[in-house]
């Protein structure tokens, strides 16, 4: 069993100011096209195993989802896979929405693909 580690938006908006890590939004296209925080890859879940060699060697990931359950997923399968240092996003965009952070619109190099 794999533990998974949390991060509430307001401290991922301090770690967005200094630290380096990747920021991975799990959700579908039609969701994202909503918006997305800023400097997001976007990888939807059902993409996650074909593209988990591409997340080898990331120092650090946060994970994020619309409500945090499959973003909560994506890091137990990554940690499956032998990646760790993942973090959920506690909540998902609603709660980084909730707290009233930037949201912005997807840009054509946001995809991880």
């Amino acid at each position: 069993m794999f533990s998974i580690e949390h991060v509430d938006a307001r401290e991922l908006s301090t770690w967005l100011a200094g630290e380096k890590f990747l920021l991975l939004d799990v959700r579908t296209p039609g969701e994202t096209a909503y918006g997305i925080i800023p400097g997001a890859k976007l990888l939807p879940l059902h993409l996650l195993p074909l593209n988990v060699d591409k997340l080898k060697g990331q120092d650090k990931i946060v994970v994020y989802c619309q409500s945090g359950a499959r973003s909560a997923q994506a890091c137990a399968f990554l940690a499956r896979q032998g990646i760790e240092n993942t973090y959920n996003l506690a909540g998902g965009i609603m709660a980084w929405a909730g707290e009233r952070l930037p949201i912005v619109a997807p840009e054509a190099d946001s995809a991880l693909l």
